[in-house]
C-alpha cells in the first residue's frame, strides 16, 4: 500500500470501530417490493433519503406495479414527486424504467448487475443498491457520502466514483462490502460532514489518513 492509502488491517479496524458507533446504519428508505426500492433510489439521486421517502407513499398508491407507472401521465407523476430534486428528469425515467421492466423483464425487476444497468435511470450505484438490499449480493454502492468518506479516511485514494468502488472492493474483505456501504453512508451524515468533520468526536480520528496530515 501507498502512503495514501490504509493497509488491509487498519480498514478492518475502522469497520469494526463504525460497527460500534452506527450499530443502527442500514437502508433508510423505505419500500417494500423490489420494485418499489429499485424506483425509491433512482429518486433518491441528488436528493435526501427523507425527502423520497416523503413521496414514494403516494406514488407508490397511485402507481404501485410496473405496469401502472408505465401507462402513467408525466404531469401527474411530476406533481406527485415535486417536492424533490430533479424531478422533471426523474419522471421520465421512472416512467420510461417501468416502460423497459414491461416489455423487457414482464414486470420484474432483474437480478442481475449487468440487466439493472441497462434501465433508464439506473447507474451503478443504483444497481449494486438494489443487488445488495434485494438479492442479497455483497456491493459497495458509492454515492457521495461514501466517496467521500472513504477517500478522506484513505480506504481509497482516487478521484472518481468507479475508481473508487474498486479500491474499496480490494481494500475490504468481501462479506463485509455491503455493510461498509451503510457504515460509511452513516459516519458522512452523523460525523465526517463534508465542509466541517467533526473530528475531535470521530471514532476513527486516529487511523485516518486525512486528520493525520493536518
Amino acid at each position: 500500500m501507498t502512503a495514501n492509502i490504509l493497509s488491509k488491517e487498519q480498514a478492518v479496524e475502522v469497520l469494526d470501530r463504525l460497527e460500534i458507533a452506527y450499530p443502527d446504519a442500514g437502508c433508510a428508505l423505505d419500500y417494500d417490493t423490489v420494485y418499489h426500492l429499485l424506483i425509491a433510489v433512482v429518486l433518491s439521486a441528488q436528493t435526501t433519503d427523507i425527502s423520497v421517502n416523503l413521496v414514494t407513499p403516494s406514488l407508490f398508491e397511485k402507481y404501485p406495479e410496473p405496469e401502472d407507472l408505465a401507462k402513467a401521465e408525466p404531469e401527474e407523476v411530476m406533481e406527485t414527486i415535486r417536492k424533490i430534486g430533479l424531478y422533471k428528469n426523474k419522471t421520465k425515467n421512472i416512467i420510461a424504467l417501468a416502460q423497459a421492466l414491461v416489455n423487457d423483464y414482464n414486470g420484474v425487476v432483474p437480478g442481475n448487475f449487468d440487466e439493472l444497468i441497462k434501465l433508464p435511470g439506473v447507474g451503478r450505484k443504483t444497481a449494486n443498491v438494489v443487488m445488495a438490499e434485494a438479492f442479497g449480493a455483497q456491493k459497495i454502492a458509492v454515492d457521495t457520502h461514501v466517496f467521500r468518506v472513504s477517500n478522506r479516511i484513505g480506504l481509497a485514494h482516487e478521484k472518481d466514483v468507479l475508481a473508487t468502488e474498486k479500491q474499496l472492493m480490494l481494500i475490504l474483505p468481501e462479506d463485509r462490502w455491503t455493510r461498509a456501504h451503510h457504515l460509511l453512508i452513516f459516519h458522512g451524515r452523523r460525523c465526517c460532514a463534508a465542509r466541517k468533520p467533526n473530528c475531535i468526536n470521530c471514532c476513527v480520528r486516529d487511523i485516518c489518513l486525512d486528520n493525520n496530515n493536518r
